[in-house]
């Protein structure tokens, strides 16, 4: 398959000369350009899926007239959370 550009953009040289000072060694700007797009779309596909699920969770929830209390919810995070930095924490022993 024939590869594809994606355009050029002009910035102040000052932020070109910051991008170029966190480069890691050997990376190029067109490489590290590259990376970040990838990722920005990446970040944002996630986004939109997210917010896709909360929306046929919230109509679902208006169909069924089932919710879950938000103390419940809270809660249910609080023992996942606890439970991970218990893990974390005997990872690092």
């Amino acid at each position: 398959m024939k590869t594809a550009t994606i355009p050029s953009v002009r910035v102040e040289p000052e932020f070109r000369a910051e991008v170029e000072s966190v480069l890691g060694e050997g990376e190029t700007l067109s490489e590290f350009v590259e990376a970040s797009v990838r990722a920005s779309v990446e970040r944002r596909r996630v986004r939109a899926e997210f917010i896709a699920r909360g929306l046929r969770s919230r109509d679902e929830a208006r169909r069924t007239g089932q919710y879950v209390d938000v103390d419940v919810a809270v809660a249910g995070l609080q023992r996942k959370l606890d439970a991970a930095r218990v893990r974390l924490s005997k990872s690092r022993k």
